[in-house]
């Protein structure tokens, strides 16, 4: 039987606040006209089934998947925990305040539940803080986070005024790129800043073509990227954003909440996909 949209589990941002611990991730769309029916419609099917967490960003589709977001959620605003992020390059006081104007028009709302910085680069993580903290004050967001940040960063990030106000950070994490469990995850758990996994099914595909991933779905009567799925939202303190442009794929994707992994699936795919021995270089698409 499948989950209905209340029986969604979820994960506490700092705030307490429950997020879905499945959620919908938005990178590629935007990008095809002819795919923005469909892509429109998996958005809306995905609020149906209780995935309510819709993750976009300025740099998607050139603000296209921004715009796809907006038109999926109109009249539907109030039931979505709204995410976007804005570029380094526009991470300055002034900028990030008009990068998150400027997304607020292609999303057609007047406030995001959680704006992100995408990356470090340049510009000072003061400034960006700054930014976040007069957007905060306007109402146009309730709270902020980063993307992409390693240990030092996140360290470097709560030494500032302010910086303990961090809501999560979103990194890749699947089960091919387990890197993060040997120091971030661990860290973040400490201080109970969950982390958002983007490309919870990898990119290319390998990972979803694994025999051993298979092997272990098969027990389950379930498809490997359900069983991928499965094994990144069971963990504490991790949620998920996997992109769908069709329903079926959206459908497939929520079934993976039924889904309970045993210690000998654990085992298998850790024989499979082993952890880290060592801390590694943060992976980021």
């Amino acid at each position: 039987m499948a989950l209905t949209s209340t029986d969604v589990r979820t994960v506490a941002l700092p705030s307490g606040e429950a997020v879905p611990a499945l959620g919908q991730g938005t990178w590629g769309m935007g990008e095809d006209r002819r795919a923005r029916a469909n892509e429109i419609a998996a958005l809306r099917l995905g609020l149906d089934l209780g995935m309510t967490l819709i993750d976009t960003a300025e740099m998607y589709g050139g603000g296209g998947a921004e715009q796809v977001v907006g038109e999926a959620i109109a009249g539907r605003r109030d039931e979505v925990f709204l995410v976007s992020k804005v570029l380094p390059q526009n991470a300055t006081r002034r900028g990030t305040i008009a990068a998150c104007e400027q997304s607020l028009k292609r999303l057609n709302t007047d406030r995001m539940e959680l704006y992100l910085l995408h990356w470090r680069q340049s510009v000072p993580l003061e400034e960006t803080l700054e930014g976040f903290t007069a957007l905060m004050r306007a109402g146009k967001i309730r709270r902020w986070g980063v993307s992409n940040f390693d240990v030092d960063d996140m360290e470097e990030l709560l030494a500032l005024a302010g910086g303990d106000g961090v809501a999560t950070n979103q990194v890749m994490y699947n089960l091919k790129r387990r890197g993060i469990e040997y120091a971030l995850l661990p860290w973040s758990r400490k201080r109970h800043i969950p982390i958002m996994a983007y490309s919870p099914l990898d990119q290319g595909g390998s990972l979803l073509r694994s025999q051993e991933l298979r092997l272990v779905a098969d027990r389950h009567g379930a498809t490997p990227a359900q069983m991928a799925l499965a094994w990144t939202i069971r963990q504490e303190g991790v949620f998920a954003i996997p992109k769908a442009g069709r329903e079926a794929h959206v459908r497939e994707n929520q079934a993976a909440l039924n889904l309970k992994l045993s210690a000998q699936d654990l085992a298998e795919l850790d024989r499979a996909f082993p952890p880290p021995a060592k801390k590694k270089p943060l992976e980021s698409t």
